[in-house]
């Protein structure tokens, strides 16, 4: 069992502002979280009042 997780930062693609994190298990199927990750999406759009389409994600790679 992986617990060092995966992370995601959540970036509005009009400004360019990293405007939400988050972390998955990594221990999830790639369906698995491409679901959380659009459950996140949709929250984060809601939350901040803009379209929700205009956020995407992208992995936190360690350096």
């Amino acid at each position: 069992m992986n617990t060092a997780g995966k992370h995601y930062k959540f970036i509005n693609s009009r400004t360019g502002n990293v405007i939400f994190y988050s972390s998955l298990s990594a221990d999830l199927s790639p369906e698995e979280i491409k679901a959380e990750l659009d459950k996140i999406r949709t929250q984060v759009a809601i939350k901040n009042g803009i379209y929700r389409e205009t956020i995407y994600w992208e992995e936190i790679k360690d350096e």
